[in-house]
């Protein structure tokens, strides 16, 4: 029987563990991932996407499932959000994975931040480009599942 790595997390919303929950995950990926180059871009993918999920949660509980199946790797991350933030979520994901260029999609991002007060909104097109993972979304009720996966190259230390 072939064991595949995977760790699951439940923490309450704070944003100052996300950065513990990234080393957490960072030493993960290097340990298990050949490729180091890719153990880091995944490192700072998971970063954004628990610190997404920690400023849109709306109860005391966030959620962060990192698993190898076959080739790929996936990110879950898991938070109740209100219903406009759930709209927001599945136009953002769609927009980003909708952009025929993600590096051009990235750029253009980082012009429409250098215009705002408050938040970059890069996050999900910095996942997209630089981790070079594929984005998804499942809503059940006012809980969201946000999902990135990027294919292993280099395979999986022994």
């Amino acid at each position: 029987m072939e064991t595949r790595p995977y760790f699951h997390l439940v923490f309450r919303p704070n944003i100052k563990l996300v950065s513990t929950v990234r080393r957490f995950a960072g030493e993960f990926y290097r340990r298990v991932l050949a490729d180091q180059e890719l153990a880091s871009r995944l490192a700072l993918a998971t970063h954004e996407m628990l610190e997404n999920a920690v400023a849109y949660a709306n109860d005391e509980e966030t959620a962060v499932r990192i698993e190898i199946e076959g080739d790929l790797l996936s990110v879950r991350t898991w938070n109740r959000a209100a219903p406009d933030r759930l709209l927001a979520i599945k136009a953002n994901i769609d927009r980003v994975m909708e952009a025929p260029d993600p590096a051009a999609y990235y750029q253009e991002q980082m012009a429409v931040a250098a215009k705002r007060n408050e938040g970059s909104g890069l996050g999900l097109a910095r996942i997209r480009d630089e981790a070079e993972m594929n984005l998804s979304y499942e809503f059940d009720k006012d809980k969201v599942c946000i999902r990135a996966v990027a294919r292993i190259i280099g395979g999986l230390n022994p």
